[in-house]
């Protein structure tokens, strides 16, 4: 059971730092016609952030 709140917890939390993240133009940031390092770098980002915030919270709820 706390591996499937485990699993439900990362995606959640990939799925809303994916979300939070995609309002930041990553293309500004980088030069002229790298949309797709930007995507590959949303992706990463949402990724660490949805995974650091996932450990936080089963951290926190005591779901280790």
């Amino acid at each position: 059971m706390i591996r499937w709140a485990r699993v439900v917890l990362y995606l959640a939390m990939f799925s809303l730092s994916f979300w939070a993240l995609s309002g930041l133009d990553f293309a500004k940031i980088l030069r002229r016609g790298q949309t797709g390092k930007a995507q590959v770098l949303l992706v990463l980002l949402s990724m660490a952030l949805g995974w650091m915030c996932a450990e936080f919270l089963a951290f926190f709820l005591n779901l280790s």
